[in-house]
Protein backbone atom coordinates (compact mmCIF):
# COMPACT_ATOMS: atom_id res chain seq x y z
CA UNK A 1 0.00 0.00 0.00
CA UNK A 2 2.60 2.49 0.63
CA UNK A 3 4.27 1.92 -2.82
CA UNK A 4 1.42 2.34 -4.38
CA UNK A 5 0.48 5.95 -2.43
CA UNK A 6 4.25 6.77 -3.65
CA UNK A 7 3.45 5.67 -7.02
CA UNK A 8 0.21 8.21 -6.78
CA UNK A 9 2.08 10.70 -5.55
CA UNK A 10 4.83 10.69 -7.84
CA UNK A 11 1.76 10.45 -10.56
CA UNK A 12 0.12 13.18 -9.24
CA UNK A 13 3.24 15.54 -9.40
CA UNK A 14 3.93 14.96 -12.92
CA UNK A 15 0.60 15.32 -14.02
CA UNK A 16 0.92 18.84 -12.11
CA UNK A 17 4.35 20.03 -13.88
CA UNK A 18 2.65 18.68 -17.26
CA UNK A 19 -0.33 21.24 -16.39
CA UNK A 20 1.84 23.82 -15.69
CA UNK A 21 4.05 23.15 -18.82
CA UNK A 22 0.80 23.16 -21.05
CA UNK A 23 -0.49 26.69 -19.51
CA UNK A 24 3.25 27.93 -20.33
CA UNK A 25 3.14 27.38 -24.01
CA UNK A 26 -0.51 28.48 -24.08
CA UNK A 27 0.22 31.74 -22.68
CA UNK A 28 3.60 31.67 -24.96
CA UNK A 29 1.31 30.99 -28.03
CA UNK A 30 -0.81 34.27 -26.65
CA UNK A 31 2.06 36.66 -26.43
CA UNK A 32 3.00 35.92 -29.69
CA UNK A 33 -0.23 36.11 -31.91
CA UNK A 34 -0.55 39.35 -30.08
CA UNK A 35 2.79 40.24 -31.18
CA UNK A 36 2.33 39.21 -34.66
CA UNK A 37 -1.11 40.96 -34.84
CA UNK A 38 0.47 44.19 -33.63
CA UNK A 39 2.89 43.66 -36.35
CA UNK A 40 0.79 43.35 -39.10
CA UNK A 41 -0.76 46.06 -37.71
CA UNK A 42 2.09 48.14 -37.48
CA UNK A 43 3.29 47.02 -40.71
CA UNK A 44 -0.52 47.88 -42.32
CA UNK A 45 -0.07 51.04 -40.64
CA UNK A 46 2.57 51.84 -42.42
CA UNK A 47 1.46 50.50 -45.71
CA UNK A 48 -1.25 52.90 -45.10
CA UNK A 49 0.83 56.02 -44.43
CA UNK A 50 3.31 54.79 -46.85
CA UNK A 51 0.46 54.88 -49.62
CA UNK A 52 -1.03 58.51 -48.03
CA UNK A 53 3.29 59.67 -48.79
CA UNK A 54 2.83 57.82 -52.32
CA UNK A 55 -0.06 60.32 -52.96
CA UNK A 56 1.35 63.03 -51.82
CA UNK A 57 4.27 62.58 -54.08
CA UNK A 58 1.76 61.87 -57.21
CA UNK A 59 0.28 64.99 -55.98
CA UNK A 60 3.89 67.19 -55.33
CA UNK A 61 5.03 65.43 -59.07
CA UNK A 62 1.62 66.87 -60.57
CA UNK A 63 2.39 70.35 -59.28
CA UNK A 64 5.83 69.70 -60.63
CA UNK A 65 4.39 68.94 -63.78
CA UNK A 66 2.12 71.90 -63.42
CA UNK A 67 4.54 74.15 -62.35
CA UNK A 68 6.96 73.08 -65.48
CA UNK A 69 3.65 74.18 -67.65
CA UNK A 70 3.42 77.19 -65.79
CA UNK A 71 7.03 77.75 -66.29
CA UNK A 72 6.75 77.27 -70.14
CA UNK A 73 3.56 78.99 -69.97
CA UNK A 74 4.69 82.42 -68.25
CA UNK A 75 8.19 82.28 -69.08
CA UNK A 76 10.29 84.32 -71.99
CA UNK A 77 7.33 83.62 -74.12
CA UNK A 78 3.61 82.84 -73.40
CA UNK A 79 1.83 79.18 -73.81
CA UNK A 80 4.96 77.87 -74.86
CA UNK A 81 5.30 80.07 -78.10
CA UNK A 82 7.80 82.87 -79.08
CA UNK A 83 6.25 85.88 -78.58
CA UNK A 84 7.03 89.46 -80.32
CA UNK A 85 10.06 91.30 -80.26
CA UNK A 86 9.93 94.43 -78.36
CA UNK A 87 11.28 97.53 -79.28
CA UNK A 88 12.96 97.62 -75.81
CA UNK A 89 14.72 94.73 -76.65
CA UNK A 90 16.27 95.28 -80.11
CA UNK A 91 19.28 97.35 -80.54
CA UNK A 92 18.25 99.36 -84.02
CA UNK A 93 20.73 100.87 -86.37
CA UNK A 94 20.98 102.20 -89.58
CA UNK A 95 23.60 102.57 -92.12
CA UNK A 96 24.28 103.65 -95.99
CA UNK A 97 24.38 100.36 -98.49
CA UNK A 98 24.29 102.31 -101.29
CA UNK A 99 26.08 100.44 -104.28
CA UNK A 100 27.67 102.45 -106.71
CA UNK A 101 26.16 102.54 -109.60
CA UNK A 102 22.76 101.62 -108.40
CA UNK A 103 20.17 104.10 -109.74
CA UNK A 104 18.47 104.44 -106.24
CA UNK A 105 20.15 105.00 -102.70
CA UNK A 106 19.47 102.19 -100.13
CA UNK A 107 19.83 102.39 -96.94
CA UNK A 108 20.56 99.12 -94.72
CA UNK A 109 18.61 99.17 -90.84
CA UNK A 110 19.85 96.56 -88.57
CA UNK A 111 17.86 94.87 -85.53
CA UNK A 112 19.59 93.06 -83.13
CA UNK A 113 18.10 90.86 -80.33
CA UNK A 114 19.51 91.88 -76.94
CA UNK A 115 16.03 91.17 -75.61
CA UNK A 116 17.45 87.82 -73.30
CA UNK A 117 14.95 85.55 -75.08
CA UNK A 118 14.24 84.46 -78.84
CA UNK A 119 11.62 86.23 -80.26
CA UNK A 120 9.37 86.60 -83.24
CA UNK A 121 9.59 89.10 -86.38
CA UNK A 122 6.48 89.83 -88.97
CA UNK A 123 7.51 90.77 -92.53
CA UNK A 124 7.88 94.63 -92.23
CA UNK A 125 8.73 97.08 -90.44
CA UNK A 126 7.52 100.47 -90.18
CA UNK A 127 9.47 102.85 -91.90
CA UNK A 128 8.99 106.96 -91.83
CA UNK A 129 11.81 109.85 -93.32
CA UNK A 130 11.77 113.07 -91.49
CA UNK A 131 11.97 115.70 -93.83
CA UNK A 132 11.78 119.08 -94.35
CA UNK A 133 8.61 118.91 -95.79
CA UNK A 134 7.25 117.07 -93.08
CA UNK A 135 6.94 112.82 -92.07
CA UNK A 136 7.18 110.82 -95.20
CA UNK A 137 6.33 107.35 -94.99
CA UNK A 138 7.60 104.51 -96.97
CA UNK A 139 5.78 101.96 -98.94
CA UNK A 140 6.15 98.33 -98.76
CA UNK A 141 7.63 96.75 -102.09
CA UNK A 142 5.20 93.38 -101.30
CA UNK A 143 7.73 91.06 -101.31
CA UNK A 144 6.48 88.30 -99.55
CA UNK A 145 7.62 87.46 -96.19
CA UNK A 146 6.66 85.08 -93.53
CA UNK A 147 7.48 85.58 -90.04
CA UNK A 148 10.60 84.25 -88.45
CA UNK A 149 12.47 83.96 -84.28
CA UNK A 150 15.29 86.12 -84.38
CA UNK A 151 17.34 84.24 -81.81
CA UNK A 152 18.63 86.00 -78.80
CA UNK A 153 22.00 87.94 -79.58
CA UNK A 154 21.40 87.51 -83.29
CA UNK A 155 20.67 90.17 -85.99
CA UNK A 156 18.93 90.98 -89.09
CA UNK A 157 18.28 94.16 -91.38
CA UNK A 158 15.98 94.92 -94.03
CA UNK A 159 16.72 97.78 -96.61
CA UNK A 160 15.39 101.15 -97.61
CA UNK A 161 15.33 102.22 -100.77
CA UNK A 162 14.60 106.02 -101.88
CA UNK A 163 15.20 107.91 -105.38
CA UNK A 164 18.70 109.68 -105.27
CA UNK A 165 18.22 113.80 -106.01
CA UNK A 166 19.72 113.76 -109.22
CA UNK A 167 17.78 117.40 -110.22
CA UNK A 168 20.47 120.04 -109.18
CA UNK A 169 17.65 121.60 -107.09
CA UNK A 170 17.91 121.70 -103.67
CA UNK A 171 15.19 118.63 -103.16
CA UNK A 172 13.51 117.70 -100.11
CA UNK A 173 15.94 117.90 -96.89
CA UNK A 174 15.81 114.50 -94.86
CA UNK A 175 16.52 115.32 -91.23
CA UNK A 176 15.47 111.77 -89.77
CA UNK A 177 14.73 107.99 -89.91
CA UNK A 178 11.62 106.96 -87.71
CA UNK A 179 11.38 102.79 -87.33
CA UNK A 180 9.07 100.86 -85.71
CA UNK A 181 9.43 97.37 -85.33
CA UNK A 182 6.67 94.58 -87.18
CA UNK A 183 3.61 94.77 -84.59
CA UNK A 184 5.17 97.11 -81.96
CA UNK A 185 3.56 100.75 -81.88
CA UNK A 186 6.98 102.65 -79.95
CA UNK A 187 9.82 103.78 -82.47
CA UNK A 188 12.82 104.57 -82.16
CA UNK A 189 14.19 107.09 -84.00
CA UNK A 190 17.65 107.38 -86.10
CA UNK A 191 20.04 110.04 -88.05
CA UNK A 192 19.54 109.30 -91.81
CA UNK A 193 22.52 107.82 -93.15
CA UNK A 194 21.78 108.00 -96.90
CA UNK A 195 22.04 111.29 -99.28
CA UNK A 196 20.55 114.50 -97.64
CA UNK A 197 18.07 114.92 -99.92
CA UNK A 198 15.30 113.59 -101.84
CA UNK A 199 13.80 115.17 -105.30
CA UNK A 200 10.84 116.56 -105.56
CA UNK A 201 8.16 114.43 -106.77
CA UNK A 202 4.74 115.20 -108.72
CA UNK A 203 3.75 111.78 -108.48
CA UNK A 204 1.15 110.47 -105.81
CA UNK A 205 1.83 107.99 -103.46
CA UNK A 206 5.12 107.31 -101.45
CA UNK A 207 8.63 107.23 -103.63
CA UNK A 208 10.39 105.78 -100.20
CA UNK A 209 10.30 101.63 -100.41
CA UNK A 210 10.87 99.78 -97.27
CA UNK A 211 11.46 95.63 -98.02
CA UNK A 212 10.91 92.95 -95.91
CA UNK A 213 12.63 91.66 -92.75
CA UNK A 214 15.92 89.82 -94.28
CA UNK A 215 16.03 91.73 -97.66
CA UNK A 216 19.43 93.22 -96.48
CA UNK A 217 20.94 90.18 -95.46
CA UNK A 218 21.15 88.75 -92.02
CA UNK A 219 24.06 89.09 -89.42
CA UNK A 220 25.16 87.16 -86.27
Amino acid sequence: MRVNKLTFAALAVVAGLSLTACQSDDDGMGQSEPSFASTVSSSGGGSGSGGSDQGSGKDSAGKNSGGQGTAAGTGSNENGKVGKCRTDELEITAMDNTIDGDPDGTVAVTLKNGGGRDCRLSAYAGVDLKTSSGSLSAKRTGEKADPFVLKDGKSVSFGINYPINKSGGSGVRITGLVVTPPDETKSVTLDWPGADTLPVTDGAGSPVKVGPIGSAGQGG
